[in-house]
């Protein structure tokens, strides 16, 4: 039976604490203090460790000195001092999961109810490894290069974890594709996984998406609806382009997580809910809270594990192996197969992908349409906005010394030359909303024409 060691010197705490952990079937005891710690610790080795971050003789992160805990411990802080250095230190020394004091009895259950036991998935993890080496395959990643073999080392140590992950990673790189590897590998794979685009939902309907609603609550709510929160319950909400999220609705969001339980719109019982939150963004997450788009406190709960995704332009090799298996795709969707040329592979890794995977993955498409049974380099040419080196008509190339709103700008105007002025499919190369596309657009010093 697991064992949990409760690391707290306020004694009624630790004792409520005590209480509903042995009610939940766990065998657990209590230290009130580093040195009563380290006893218990000698004695027997915790399955789980829920440690108060400031006691009498030291850091509830110093209870393994300066090494971090064993990997079969999972180590979960709680504070009412939380921080981003706070954060990033308890990531380094191997903490799962952070709780702000007061504690929330029903988040601590919730918890209680989703501790991974070390040895569930690691056949599993062992078989993603397999693949791997034999084709170049990690879930629903693809690629063999040094950087995402990074990543997939990053995902087999989080995903069978409780921690909140935030995906930082450029547009198009696969940041949902992470997110469900993540979710497919945890102890919630067989509960829902349900990815939400912060950025195309309106600012009225939000709350209503999250929360749902109960019937006469606003104009045209004629019956109750279960939010993304409750449909997720048990499972993993992906909640991507997070820093689009109005920030009204963050301070409502970061209650949630904190407590477990939130407010239908028009409702006046709270709903009870247990769900991972995986978040992605494709900005700094710091510069979004000098900005004034993100919550700093918000982004505490949120990036307890940072995973950090490389461009295509970095990963040196999985080019051909991305083409090779959207091409194996395309071949069994359209029922006819046709083949890259060697020329066409050479085409392909000399362009930059700005618009990463996703626009590898769009160019093939177009490439597959135009060609016959062979596509050649001819065909990548002209599926591709900007081929290395050339410029498109309006003579917008990238070079060194822009800075980053031009670059901005002028892959905007490239993909919207690209998609013949259709904003809604240039939005999707670009991995934005077609709001944010117009906004962006709209926000221009010159507030040019642009075709459609």
């Amino acid at each position: 039976m697991p064992f949990i060691l409760i690391v707290d010197d306020d004694v009624d705490s630790a004792m409520a604490l005590k209480h509903i952990i042995a009610k939940e079937g766990f065998v657990v005891a209590a230290a009130a203090n580093l040195a009563q710690a380290r006893a218990e610790i000698e004695k027997r080795m915790p399955d789980v460790i829920l440690t108060d971050l400031m006691l009498p003789d030291g850091k509830g992160l110093e209870i393994f000195g300066e090494e971090p805990a064993p990997a079969n411990v999972q180590m979960i802080l709680m504070t009412g001092f939380a921080s981003l250095e706070t954060s990033v230190e308890a990531l380094r020394l191997g903490f799962k999961d952070y709780l702000t004091k007061p504690v929330s009895l029903q988040r601590m259950k919730n918890i209680l109810a989703k501790i991974p036991r070390t040895g569930d998935l690691k056949d599993e993890i062992d078989q993603l490894r397999k693949e791997l080496r034999n084709l170049g395959r990690f879930g629903k990643l693809w690629g063999t290069s040094k950087p995402m073999q990074e990543v997939y080392d990053q995902i087999a140590k989080v995903a069978p974890s409780i921690a909140s992950v935030m995906i930082i990673g450029e547009s198009g790189t696969g940041k949902e594709a992470v997110a469900q590897t993540i979710h497919d590998l945890s102890t919630r794979r067989k509960n829902p996984f349900l990815p939400i685009n912060c950025s195309a939902i309106s600012p009225q309907l939000i709350e209503s998406e999250l929360f749902g609603h109960e019937r006469g609550s606003f104009t045209g709510a004629t019956k109750d609806r279960k939010g993304y929160f409750e449909q997720a319950s048990g499972g993993t909400l992906f909640l991507d382009e997070v820093t689009e999220m109005p920030i009204e609705m963050q301070a409502k969001l970061l209650r949630v997580l904190e407590t477990g339980a939130f407010l239908p719109v028009g409702g006046n019982t709270l709903v009870q809910t247990d769900v991972r939150i995986i978040s992605a963004t494709n900005r700094d997450p710091m510069e979004a809270v000098e900005e004034g788009k993100l919550r700093e406190d918000l982004l505490y709960r949120l990036q307890v594990f940072p995973l950090c995704l490389p461009p295509l332009r970095d990963r040196k090799g999985d080019v051909d192996i991305l083409a090779s298996f959207f091409l194996e795709d395309l071949c069994r969707s359209e029922k006819k197969k046709k083949t890259l040329t060697p020329d066409a592979y050479e085409k392909m890794n000399s362009y930059h992908w700005p618009g990463n995977v996703r626009e590898l993955k769009n160019a093939l498409h177009r490439a597959y349409i135009m060609a016959d049974d062979e596509i050649t380099a001819e065909c990548i040419l002209d599926a591709c906005p900007l081929p290395v080196g050339a410029k498109s008509k309006r003579g917008r190339e990238i070079t060194a010394g822009m800075t980053i709103s031009e670059m901005e700008n002028r892959l905007i105007d490239v993909t919207l030359e690209y998609c013949s002025g259709n904003k809604e499919a240039a939005a999707e190369m670009l991995g934005i909303s077609v709001k944010t596309l117009y906004n962006k657009l709209k926000a221009r010093p010159d507030n040019p024409s642009v075709p459609g």
